[in-house]
């Protein structure tokens, strides 16, 4: 088990934009979400995206992915998304992260990330930060 000091938490509230015609979250706005928190985890890491891209000249992109969706979150909901890293290579990074409203886990997903040089579009070495 990870201690709890490890898993990074982002609040989200369900907007409309968010949902469907029924008030229920779309399905592909949970990996949304899942993104914005994995930056989020980069930016208190003092990583951004942007600059990081242009001075190291690589990027993070999912290689792969796996989602389950347990219950539906609603539009107004209030949502934590918790990410932490399970696994690490030299080359790629797992994130499990988990989507919550309170206590109950709606969608729970592990996401692959890898290195890429940003002119070559060819793998290379996770940086340390990871």
């Amino acid at each position: 088990m990870v201690p709890k000091a490890e898993i990074f938490e982002l609040p989200i509230r369900v907007y409309y934009e968010d949902t469907d015609a029924g008030g229920i979250v779309y399905h592909s706005t949970y990996l949304n979400f899942m993104e914005r928190a994995r930056t989020e985890w980069l930016l208190a890491k003092g990583i951004n995206l942007n600059t990081h891209a242009q001075t190291h000249l690589e990027m993070f992109v999912v290689r792969k992915l796996d989602i389950e969706y347990r219950q539906p979150a609603h539009l107004c909901d209030d949502l934590v998304i918790q990410s932490r890293i399970i696994e690490r290579s030299r080359t790629r990074a797992i994130f499990e992260q988990n989507i919550l409203r309170g206590d109950e886990v709606l969608t729970r997903g592990n996401v692959e990330i890898v290195t890429l040089d940003v002119n070559t579009r060819r793998p290379k070495p996770l940086p340390n930060f990871f």
